[in-house]
């Protein structure tokens, strides 16, 4: 799994996953887009049409669906933040862009490796298995640290998350 890279989008930091997947755009978009599919692999399913202006709370939060061009594009808010998937036919198979557009560059290491996690995720369901969540998690912190120092950030937020994470479970 390639690495996401951290840019900058109408002035904040926004997080883009480039995929190469070995599956037709439709399967993928499947994948991405029906309630489903998306409780596989998603961190939580939302169960939405998707349609353009459905709008539903979701988890203490307000997600709004601004674009569906399917199989293609899948844009949405969730918390004002917005998302994305892209799809597109290549070799094969499918390129798949996800962005994350935060609020917080300093949360971006700890974010990026969350999407990460499940990003693996969709990748077992695409190829018919099933990654559980805890085996996905395996590696978290690793991954959360070559975050950091790609995006030249402070690891201690993410590493603060992983300790809570980790004395929760005890």
């Amino acid at each position: 799994m390639t690495y996401a890279t951290l840019e900058t989008i109408d002035g904040r930091p926004a997080l883009r996953f480039e995929h190469m997947l070995a599956y037709p755009v439709e399967r993928v978009w499947q994948a991405v887009s029906a309630p489903a599919e998306l409780e596989r692999w998603m961190p939580s399913a939302v169960d939405w049409t998707p349609a353009e202006g459905e709008t539903f709370e979701a988890y203490g939060a307000t997600l709004d669906v601004l674009e569906v061009d399917a199989p293609h594009r899948l844009a949405w808010t969730y918390a004002g933040q917005p998302h994305s998937f892209d799809l597109a036919a290549r070799d094969g198979g499918c390129r798949l862009v996800f962005t994350h557009v935060t609020d917080d560059r300093s949360l971006a290491a700890q974010t990026a490796t969350g999407w990460h996690t499940y990003l693996k995720r969709l990748e077992h369901l695409l190829a018919g298995g099933y990654l559980s969540e805890e085996e996905a998690h395996q590696g978290w912190e690793e991954t959360h640290e070559r975050y950091a120092e790609r995006f030249g950030i402070d690891p201690a937020p993410g590493r603060r998350f992983a300790e809570t994470l980790r004395a929760g479970q005890e």
